[in-house]
């Protein structure tokens, strides 16, 4: 059996089982599932083993497993380590060889998964039986990722599918279900909290040092990029500048969110401190997308805070801004070829993402019902045409637009479904709840446009475990509102 054939049956093999656990009522089925979700991983690693590196790969397997098993008894005896853990987890990105290439990939991350998946298994066959712990957000999650391990069946990269497969989808979509499973703790939300205040803090002023010492970690295009640029972009800790502002984004809006719903006035002035010196971290990595995603979590927090009279305050936000992009001498050369009638004047402003964008359409077009498979877009880019001149790898750099050309319309139906429940569920919450649970439901809410907007620019929702674990919070939250109503 061909290592493609297995990635045609082990991507949908782990989407359905996926699904089945996050979906299914009766303990049987759901430990089918997490059966059904392993074996699927087990058939993509083949696909994944580098030329001659197979003693390797067993060992590095056997390691994890190794270091699973303590982990998973941690889980299950302190539950809310599971999401201290993966907060911790987040930013370690280690270059590793998958197949023929290199990749920079949460490794530690994988070894928590695999400890999660033991401690879910031992609470599946011991524990009172429960089902459907995300509540509205189970049945969005099982069919979206049901969806996308089925088009593995049909991707037209299977290598890349099943990376995208076992690298993110099925483990990150595992944590979710996991950390929903969290029973509610006043006290392991605030560590929570503290954690991300302090890795952000930490972050930034990392990333400040950097700047003033002209010295970038890790990624030698970055250090390539300021070398011919007018500006000097950092890093900090991660390996992306992008990736690092979406996190300082976040940790920001989640001090807010904590300034407008918590009563710590004591705490009121030295969150401002910290979010200054987030902002000028952030500032630092100069990444317009997470600009623009910090500002469309700071018209959301508006909103949820204020009501109607902060109608005023987003549509000053959104003027003064216009304002700046019409005003601004930086801007200039932007306008000008935004307002061009060439469309090469309108790419090179966008950085080649316009064209981008439009030949992924066009693919779309071709294959509208089911697209061209998970991890199939740079392939059928290559074969679709020409690359613009500044573009040397093919990817629309927009998750929607990846989603429907990779998975078609109902891939992308389901993905707006999901990212509308979770929304939904921690809108409800936030208005409805009070205290910690409220406090929760608010950074869920922020942080999911916060990021829902940020991957519009920088495709990266699906691959962002912070992103599932927001979906699982604001589950997590909603239910702790519904339960706190039944016992009042």
């Amino acid at each position: 059996m061909t290592t493609d054939l297995l990635v045609h049956v082990g991507g949908p093999l782990g989407g359905l089982g996926l699904a089945v656990l996050a979906v299914g009522p009766a303990r049987a089925a759901r430990l089918g599932g997490l059966a059904a979700w392993t074996l699927g991983l087990l058939l993509l690693v083949p696909s994944l083993v580098p030329s001659g590196q197979g003693a390797v790969v067993a060992a590095g397997i056997v390691a994890a497993v190794a270091v699973a098993v303590p982990l998973a008894v941690l889980v299950r005896r302190r539950p809310w380590s599971l999401a201290l853990l993966v907060l911790a987890a987040v930013p370690v990105r280690i270059p590793i060889k998958v197949g023929d290439e290199s990749a920079t990939l949460l490794v530690p991350l994988y070894a928590l998964v695999v400890g999660t998946a033991l401690a879910l298994a031992w609470s599946l066959w011991r524990d009172e039986p429960r089902s459907r712990e995300l509540g509205r957000v189970a049945l969005p999650l099982g069919v979206f990722v049901a969806w996308l391990g089925l088009s593995a069946a049909w991707t037209g990269d299977p290598t890349k599918g099943a990376v995208e497969l076992f690298f993110f989808i099925l483990p990150f979509a595992l944590l979710t279900v996991a950390l929903a499973r969290l029973p509610w703790s006043d006290v392991g939300v605030d560590r929570l909290g503290l954690l991300l205040l302090g890795m952000g803090v930490l972050f930034a002023l990392v990333g400040i040092g950097q700047w003033a010492a002209r010295d970038i970690f890790w990624n030698n295009k970055v250090v390539a990029g300021n070398a011919y640029a007018s500006i000097f972009r950092v890093n900090s800790l991660f390996w992306d500048p992008s990736i690092y502002g979406r996190f300082l984004v976040v940790t920001i809006l989640a001090c807010v969110a904590v300034l407008l719903f918590a009563r710590f006035r004591r705490l009121d002035w030295p969150l401002v401190a910290a979010v200054a010196v987030l902002w000028v971290g952030l500032f630092f990595s100069y990444s317009q997308s997470s600009f623009v995603a910090l500002l469309a979590g700071l018209a959301v927090a508006a909103v949820l805070a204020w009501g109607r009279s902060a109608v005023v305050v987003v549509a000053t936000l959104v003027v003064a801004v216009g304002v700046y992009g019409l005003v601004s001498p930086q801007l200039e050369k932007v306008r000008r070829d935004l307002t061009a009638s060439s469309e090469k004047r309108v790419n090179r402003a966008t950085r080649g993402r316009f064209v981008l964008v439009r030949n992924a359409l066009e693919i779309t077009g071709e294959h509208p019902a089911v697209g061209v498979g998970v991890g199939g877009l740079e392939r059928a880019y290559r074969r679709h045409g020409d690359l613009p001149e500044s573009v040397k790898v093919p990817a629309s750099h927009n998750t929607p637009v990846t989603v429907l050309a990779e998975t078609g319309v109902p891939g992308l139906a389901f993905f707006v479904w999901l990212v509308a429940a979770g929304l939904l569920a921690a809108g409800r919450a936030t208005l409805r709840a009070a205290g910690r649970v409220q406090l929760l439901a608010a950074v869920a809410i922020l942080g999911l446009v916060a990021i829902a907007v940020h991957s519009l620019f920088y495709n990266a929702f699906l691959e962002d475990p912070m992103a599932w674990a927001l979906l699982a919070f604001a589950a997590l939250a909603a239910g702790a509102t519904s339960a706190r109503k039944v016992s009042g």
